[in-house]
């Protein structure tokens, strides 16, 4: 049985983050990824250099031809861009029973703005009421509820208790921007929560880790797991992926994770 799951995202021409990023999760675990480009950056481990749009009828347009033809398991949205993509990808979602997990994309690792203010109350109210899973690190949490960084767990979970409120069914609170010596992500849920602890890596090579990590998840969810089992199994591979991201070398500022640190062969 081959299982499918959809990006629909921006494009990153440096390979390591958006679309190519999620292509490379799905096929590692096991998953045949389909794509819907909601646009086009040029972009490399230092910057973002330029974003151009796609249209929104294209956007639809790809989505469209995606599930007339695929047995799609599972969605990730990832970068949308503007309110007009979001619009698009809204209303092509209505009425679809699949998973959805949404990265709320908003800044790059390079620190390049990649969705406007305006936006944001587009985001809230046409994406969040889609996702059975959203994603957020603490600094789009915090943007997202128009508040200050949560700084502790409690606050971690009364911002993914408001995010679930706003309209998203479960909600990970990512701890990839804290100080800590561990990194304590968050899995918020209606009728509980979980955690998920792993040590905080001394490494700049963690371009794409917001991506690459709902990708693992959308994969998971795809191949028959439950949310818990997904986001377990998730960040265990990002684990794997970041402790082998020097290895790459890629690129002079912030490289990707190894997506496939368990099948590429040593040297």
């Amino acid at each position: 049985m081959t299982f499918l799951a959809l990006s629909i995202a921006g494009s990153d021409s440096g390979g390591g983050a958006g679309i190519q990023a999620d292509l490379k999760a799905f096929s590692a675990l096991g998953v045949y990824g389909a794509t819907a480009i909601t646009a086009i950056t040029a972009q490399n481990t230092r910057a973002v250099t330029k974003v151009d749009p796609v249209s929104p009828a294209m956007i639809r347009a790809q989505i469209a031809a995606v599930f007339d033809d695929l047995a799609i398991g599972a969605v990730k949205i990832g970068m949308l861009g503007d309110a007009d993509a979001i619009a698009a990808v809204a209303a092509e979602l209505d009425g679809r029973k699949v998973p959805v997990v949404v990265d709320p994309v908003m800044v790059a690792k390079s620190g390049d703005d990649l969705l406007p203010e305006a936006a944001i109350d587009a985001l809230q109210r046409l994406i969040l009421p889609h996702a059975s899973l959203l994603t957020p690190n603490l600094p789009e949490a915090a943007r997202l509820l128009g508040c200050a960084e949560a700084s502790d767990a409690a606050e971690m979970r009364r911002q993914g208790r408001a995010l679930i409120e706003m309209g998203a069914r479960a909600v990970l609170m990512k701890d990839g921007h804290g100080t800590g010596a561990e990194c304590r992500d968050l899995l918020v849920l209606p009728e509980g929560e979980e955690q998920f602890t792993a040590p905080r890596r001394d490494t700049q090579n963690t371009h794409g880790t917001g991506c690459t990590l709902s990708a693992a998840i959308a994969a998971l969810l795809a191949r028959g797991f439950d949310l818990s089992e997904a986001v377990r199994g998730a960040h265990q591979y990002l684990q794997g992926a970041i402790a082998a991201a020097d290895e790459l070398g890629i690129g002079r500022g912030y490289g990707p994770v190894h997506h496939f640190h368990a099948v590429w062969p040593d040297g």
